[in-house]
Parts: structure tokens; C-alpha cells; sequence
């Protein structure tokens, strides 16, 4: 099978596409959830455009906790409906539409009294596996609870304090490299028919004199030249650009969003010993300390953000929180020389009128799609987890009910690009390993990215078999990773192949700016760069990493803010 290629040469194609053709559903938004309605349009055989004014997956849908999950914290809320849909679509990830993606991970949760918080916590857990199981038709997709004594919860978790617990609950969510899985949805889109261009920003909606939505102006912005997509219907899909967008058209109605800003650190793998993560509840939100391969991410925050929308960033008082949290369990304590990466996303939360954003923590993650105006339909809220079903309900409501049921949304039942295939390809390991010389780690990172498409990525090695050596400045990864995102995954500068694909700008120090060089070095035959234009993709990234960098070091996000928007965009946004 040809894979989706999404490079220049398709963005060219697909651009002129655009241009020429009326769409059954236009998408404005690639992030998860506007890929993930893009793929539930193109499924239900809709001639279907997507826009990106950015990178795929560059706003919020590249920053988050990185976790598939029902939200145990939400059973406090008792939102029971909107943990039993999260824990669904968690159950459908991990055991057929993602499997090579999305990891059932184990979680400590600490207990500070022996009876009475582990009666209430095993009912509370033991609720979210009840309905974890009925979601996936009574069929377990990750283990069930397990309690620990002090002793047992020490010995999965090494470095937790012993005064920080009498004991615990192990209990199962899954990770997912949230990037990734957008990238994926996206290309899996263009596989069923989609019409995509990344870097295209919509300026203006298009509005007949009866009020209806007819599609909209967009923008390359990477020429400035602009001209109109025709459309049926359009979904916007913007999570915290939802009222810009729904201003472009003439309306009373539309969504509301507060931006919550939410940060998270980074710390290299073997500075925490411990074989699970750990859940926390904090005062203002919830803390998890999550094991990746090569390291730990630790999160999060919950505090309205007021600046740019474009490049939120953490703050000195965002990082002293998070570490103040972790080492109130943690007996390794950390400090910020442990640090080797932060980033910082925005929540876009449904904000009801009167509501006090100093409790933006409280109010509900359950997403709300409603039709702005005739022929424009907005979707926010909700998580990560739950894309599949917000896209399922956008494209409802924009066909109407009677379409929508002659034409229901199959994406419950199709695997993404990657999972076709990937327990036969998981067999393969030990032959792959000794073919090209690496480790069973190497290979299960990228059994991990790729799935079943990691025959695309050693064809590019067999090809060039320098392409199968390990990236100078983090062995991590292979060169033929960077190869693969300018081919096959649409990165189009060093900021998309560094911060959504080749992920150094969030795991090492420097945010990747000794890897410059070397990227770019693949990078630009590839995407045909001649030397000015390498010169300024280096420079611009470089610029980049010193602000993020300097950001990181203010006290308040107004500071911060101004120190980040100082380095200037590669590509100029209309953001």
C-alpha cells in the first residue's frame, strides 16, 4: 500500500485543490480535534478540506499531559458520563485504533490513612474500572486495581518519600505522544480522500446574503497569496482561537472559551527510580509524574492565561510550583538543574458567563457543538481522549440529524495508519534490531512512532544507509526520522521537524538548538531549501530556543509573554 505522503510537492497539489473545488465539509484547525473531524468527514465518504494556519498539532494538541485517560479526577465532580465516554474511547484506542501509539501505563496513587481514604479511593478507582470495562464491552483493555502495602508501593515506586504514604492503589490510564497522534489522524484523513494544507490561515468566512456559511477566505502563508475555499459546510475546530473564528462570521450566536494555561516539566528517566507513575491531587489541579523512555514528564497547572495565544510559555512561579508538588512525595528531590525541558499548552475551557476563571480547575472538560451560524458550526471544550467523539458530533450536526443518520460516523472502527498490521510488525523486532545494527530500546521507540509504517522508514535507510545512524546531539533518535517527517508527515521548517515530529525542543536542554545543524543538513534537499534559506531556518530556530529559554526564567506570564513573542515567527501568522 502507497502511505500518505504529505510534503511540498502535496501541499502544492492540494492547495490548488482547494482553490478549485466545492467541499461537502471544509475543517478550520488541525489540531486534534479538527483532524480527527477531518477523518470522520473523509469516512463517511464527504469530500473533505482541512486548513492549519500553523504547523499540524502546533497549539494545544502538542503540549498537553500526553495521557489517554478517563479523568479519575472528574469522578469528584461526579461527572460519570464524561469519565464513561473518556474510559470508552480510551478502551478503543489502545486495543484497536492506535495500539501502536497509545500505552496502558501504571499509576501509584499514594494513600496518606490506612482505612478510610483506601475504602473510599478502592470505590472510587474500582468505579472508573467498572466503567472502563462495561465501555469496552465488558472486556478488560488495561489491568484492574491493585493494592499496595507501604512496603509494596516502594517497591514499584523507589524514590517516593516514606512519610508520603501508608500505602497505595496501582491503577492503569494509557500515554500517547499527543503530536504524533495528530500528525497521524491527518494522514490517515488524506488515506480516505481529505484535502489538507498546513500553513493556511483562514483571514474571512465566506457568507451569502441569507446568513449562510459558503466556505472561506484562506491565506498561504508561505506566499501571502490568498484566495477562496468553497464549502457546503465548515466546522471551526480552533480550541482557544474559537471566538476569532466565529467573529469572522455575522452572528448572535457561538462558544465562549476561557484559556487555561497548563505547564509541564521534563527530567531525564533514571533521575526518578520508580517502575510506575504517580497521581497527585493538589490544591489546584491534579499533579502526574509519567515515565516515558527516556524520561519523565511532570504536570500540570490550571491558571487563566490572558497574553498572546500563539506561544504560551511557563513561568519561574509555574516550574517552582510543579517541582514544590513532586517533591512533597519524591525523596530524590529535584531541583532545576534536573530540568531538561518545560513546555506550556492552553486549555480551551467552555466558559459559561459569570463563571470566576480563578476556578477555570472546576469547570467541566465535556466539549459543546452547536451551529454559530447557518452553515457554521463550532466545536470546544472536551480533552484529547475524547477527539473521536467531538468529531463525531461536529460532523452531526453539520450534516443535520436526518444526514447524519444516513450517513453515520464508522471511525470506531478504523484503525489509524500505523495500526493495520503492527502486532505482526512487533514480531519482527529482534530481526530488525540485528539488521541495522541497534538496540531492542531503538527499535521499540520506533515500533512505538511508526507502527506497521516502519517499513516506510527502513526503506529510507536502505536507500541511504546513512540515514539509519543515530542524531549527534540525542541518540534517541535516527536520522531517518527527520527524513521521514519532510517526506511523509508534512514538516515544512526546523521548528516542525524539532518541536511536533523529532521531539528535542521539549526533552533536552537546549531545546534542540545543537541538533540544528544536523537536522538541517536532511532537512533541506528534502524540503529544497538553497543556503539562505538553511541559514535562516538555523537562525530563526536558534532564536526561538534562546527566548523559550529566557521566557522560563520571569515571574509573571506578561513577562514571560514579551520575552517569548521577542524571537521573531519564521512564518508571520495571522494568530
Amino acid at each position: 500500500m502507497t502511505i500518505p505522503a504529505l510534503n511540498p510537492q502535496q501541499r502544492e497539489e492540494h492547495l490548488a485543490t482547494l482553490a478549485e473545488e466545492t467541499f461537502d465539509i471544509l475543517v478550520i484547525g488541525g489540531g486534534v480535534t479538527g483532524a480527527g473531524t477531518a477523518l470522520d468527514a473523509a469516512t463517511r465518504g464527504l469530500k473533505t478540506a482541512l486548513v492549519e494556519a500553523q504547523d499540524y498539532a502546533s497549539g494545544t494538541s502538542s503540549r498537553s499531559s500526553r495521557l489517554v485517560h478517563g479523568g479519575l479526577r472528574y469522578l469528584y465532580n461526579l461527572d460519570f458520563a464524561l469519565v464513561a465516554e473518556a474510559l470508552k474511547e480510551r478502551g478503543l484506542l489502545i486495543s484497536k485504533l492506535a495500539p501502536h501509539l497509545v500505552k496502558a501505563q501504571p499509576f501509584l496513587w499514594p494513600l496518606k490513612t490506612p482505612v478510610i481514604e483506601r475504602t473510599y479511593s478502592a470505590v472510587g478507582v474500582g468505579l472508573y474500572d467498572a466503567l472502563a470495562v462495561i465501555g469496552a464491552g465488558m472486556h478488560k483493555t488495561v489491568p484492574l486495581q491493585k493494592h499496595l502495602s507501604k512496603k509494596g508501593a516502594m517497591q514499584r515506586f523507589a524514590d517516593v518519600r516514606p512519610d508520603a504514604l501508608v500505602g497505595a492503589i496501582e491503577f492503569y490510564d494509557a500515554r500517547v505522544d499527543d503530536a504524533r497522534l495528530v500528525i497521524n489522524l491527518t494522514r490517515s484523513a488524506v488515506r480516505y480522500g481529505a484535502t489538507t494544507a498546513s500553513r493556511t490561515a483562514v483571514v474571512g468566512l465566506l457568507q451569502g446574503a441569507d446568513g449562510r456559511v459558503t466556505g472561506a477566505k484562506v491565506r498561504d502563508m508561505e506566499t501571502g497569496r490568498e484566495f477562496d475555499v468553497k464549502a457546503k459546510a465548515v466546522i471551526g475546530a480552533t480550541g482557544v482561537w474559537t471566538e476569532d473564528t466565529q467573529s469572522m462570521a455575522t452572528t448572535r450566536a457561538g462558544l465562549k472559551v476561557l484559556a487555561s494555561k497548563g505547564i509541564h516539566i521534563v527530567v531525564p528517566r533514571d533521575r526518578i527510580k520508580a517502575e510506575a507513575g504517580m497521581f497527585l491531587r493538589t490544591e489546584k489541579s491534579v499533579l502526574f509524574i509519567i515515565p516515558w523512555q527516556h524520561y519523565w514528564v511532570i504536570g500540570t497547572t490550571d491558571t487563566a492565561w490572558h497574553e498572546q495565544l500563539e506561544h504560551p510559555v511557563p513561568t519561574a512561579a509555574d516550574i517552582d510550583y510543579v517541582l514544590e508538588h513532586a517533591n512533597a512525595v519524591l525523596d530524590a528531590k529535584l531541583t532545576r538543574d534536573d530540568i531538561i525541558g518545560t513546555y506550556a499548552g492552553l486549555r480551551p475551557l467552555l466558559q459559561p458567563v459569570g463563571q470566576d476563571e480563578a476556578k477555570s480547575a472546576k469547570v467541566s472538560r465535556e466539549h459543546t457543538t452547536l451551529e454559530a451560524a447557518p452553515g457554521l458550526v463550532s466545536i470546544a471544550g472536551g480533552k484529547l481522549t475524547t477527539y473521536r467523539v467531538m468529531a463525531k458530533d461536529a460532523v452531526d450536526v453539520a450534516l443535520g440529524k436526518q444526514r447524519a443518520a444516513e450517513t453515520p460516523s464508522i471511525t470506531d472502527n478504523v484503525p489509524l495508519l500505523g495500526a493495520d498490521g503492527y502486532s505482526a510488525v512487533v514480531r519482527r523486532r529482534d530481526e530488525i534490531a540485528k539488521k541495522y545494527g541497534w538496540s531492542t530500546g531503538q527499535v521499540d521507540h520506533l515500533l512505538d512512532t511508526y507502527g506497521s509504517e516502519i517499513d516506510a522508514l527502513l526503506a529510507l535507510i536502505d536507500e541511504d544507509p546513512d540515514l539509519g545512524r543515530q542524531l549527534k546531539a540525542c541518540d534517541w533518535y535516527v536520522r531517518a526520522e527527520v527524513a521521514f517527517a519532510c517526506r511523509y508527515e508534512g514538516a515544512l521548517h526546523l521548528e516542525d521537524i524539532l518541536i511536533q515530529r523529532v521531539r528535542l525542543n521539549s526533552s533536552t536542554p537546549d531545546r534542540g538548538a545543537s541538533a540544528v545543524d544536523e537536522v538541517a543538513e536532511i532537512a533541506a534537499p528534502l524540503l529544497g531549501w538553497d543556503a539562505d534559506r538553511t541559514t535562516a531556518e538555523k537562525e530563526n530556530y536558534r532564536a526561538r530556543a534562546a527566548a523559550e529559554l529566557a521566557a522560563q526564567e520571569q515571574t509573571t506570564d506578561a513577562e514571560a509573554s514579551k520575552v517569548r513573542t521577542e524571537a521573531p515567527d519564521m512564518v508571520p501568522s495571522t494568530l
